[in-house]
């Protein structure tokens, strides 16, 4: 017996599945949260050094002013962005394994590259007593 291989277009083979929904809220809100960690932000280049007090925060910014860009501080999380009028747009968020002490840390922008020192906060101890009867 002889076999031969029958030639099919392989568009008849294919199933088409249908195309993803696009939810562009979605996008944006980890875009937002977790862009630090996405390749797009890979790009900018930081420095992170962990101190005895404080941790020591450098971003390069080329291009920037201190007007244009947001630095928000929420507890262990560092956010830096670029406001709407800013020349190029940055956004990069940073959590660290402590608590930031906000008034004891320090922004500084000099010839494009921004130096945060963020102290640490000591964590504080409420561990209360209770008497045995």
């Amino acid at each position: 017996m002889f076999y031969s291989l029958a030639t099919r277009p392989a568009s008849r083979f294919q199933r088409h599945n249908p195309a993803l929904v696009n939810n562009g809220a979605l996008d944006r809100f980890l875009d937002d949260t977790l862009g630090s960690l996405s390749g797009a932000r890979a790009t900018q280049a930081a420095t992170v050094e962990d101190g005895e007090k404080a941790y020591s925060l450098q971003l390069d910014v080329p291009g920037l002013g201190k007007d244009q860009l947001d630095i928000g501080i929420e507890g262990d999380v560092v956010r830096i962005t670029s406001k709407a009028d800013a020349a190029r747009t940055v956004k990069a968020a940073y959590r660290f394994p402590l608590e930031i002490d906000i008034t004891s840390s320090a922004a500084k922008l000099e010839n494009g590259v921004l130096t945060l020192t963020l102290a640490k906060k000591v964590p504080v101890s409420n561990v209360t007593r209770l008497a045995i009867d």
